[in-house]
């Protein structure tokens, strides 16, 4: 019997808008690549409420202790483990809290490992090794949605009672179907033909950047509009958390670092101790008893 071959996702099929690029000049190539990227705005905003069920989900996860991994091959992954590496500088989390991985391991980041995306049983152990749990929650990143090894970790990750997430840009793909919450920006066909770095890399993007940024702000990582839960370990770092104080306390410079100084350069606690006048060790107490808002920690 003949089967029909499938047709090609989304991701891979040829863009009539851009069939003429090779005989383009530069502008007009740049030109159509922009406008092709605009498009993409609009279909992550389409995932809005799906992006939004997925960080309540995250979110409640993180607060039970649990943690938050991103798996993804080729440029997802990459996108993954760039996400979870900011984690920590700009918020304050522990690097084991939000983790990434990509297919074939770290030398992969760097240099193209193709053949390993296609091993399913390789993304499952990824996920064994890691102990994934039931307070956990899995994010699975495949632009097509098909990719094996993204695949293999979101099964294993399901079968031990973990929370699941995929993003990809392929209405209808295997991964929309295995997860909880499935966001899917459907940005359609790619300027080059199957080059998905390009506007599902940036879907993809501006999706992680919502997820772990709005997961923060409801974990209270975040006072106003500023990040005060940010490490100062250098000195343009140090800079910031004094200019962070001064916005948000109206504190001078002067009296900034002293609060700073007062608390081993942990901005937190140093807001709260200008905000309301309190000495550091108060200033952490109030902060404990309202797991870390500072409005709340304030209020008290």
């Amino acid at each position: 019997m003949n089967v029909a071959p499938q047709p090609p996702a989304v991701t891979e099929q040829a863009n009539p808008r851009t069939a003429d690029i090779d005989a383009l000049s530069s502008l007009e190539i740049v030109t159509l690549i922009n406008d092709e990227d605009a498009r993409v705005a609009g279909a992550v905003r389409q995932q809005l409420s799906q992006i939004a069920r997925a960080v309540d989900l995250i979110a409640a996860r993180l607060r039970q202790g649990g943690r938050l991994f991103y798996l993804g091959a080729g440029t997802s992954g990459r996108l993954g483990v760039l996400d979870a590496s900011e984690m920590p500088p700009t918020y304050g989390v522990p690097p084991d809290r939000v983790q990434g991985f990509i297919a074939g391991g770290d030398v992969a980041l760097r240099r193209s490992v193709e053949g390993t995306e296609d091993d399913a049983g390789a993304g499952a152990q990824v996920v064994r090794e890691a102990s994934v749990g039931e307070r956990d929650v899995v994010v699975g990143i495949a632009a097509s949605g098909t990719t094996p090894w993204v695949i293999g970790a979101l099964a294993e990750a399901r079968g031990r009672g973990a929370a699941t997430v995929g993003l990809t840009c392929a209405p209808g793909s295997p991964l929309s179907h295995l997860v909880d919450v499935p966001i899917v920006p459907v940005v359609g066909p790619e300027v080059i033909a199957g080059s998905s770095r390009m506007k599902a890399g940036t879907a993809q993007k501006m999706v992680l950047n919502m997820l772990s940024t709005a997961t923060m702000i409801r974990l209270g990582k975040v006072y106003g509009n500023l990040m005060v839960d940010v490490q100062p370990t250098n000195a343009k770092l140090r800079e910031r958390a004094v200019r962070i104080l001064g916005d948000a306390a109206g504190a001078d410079a002067e009296s900034a670092r002293a609060a700073l100084e007062a608390t081993g350069y942990e901005v937190k606690p140093a807001l709260v101790m200008l905000l309301t006048g309190v000495e550091a060790t108060e200033a952490r107490r109030r902060l404990d008893d309202a797991a870390g808002f500072v409005r709340q920690a304030v209020r008290a």
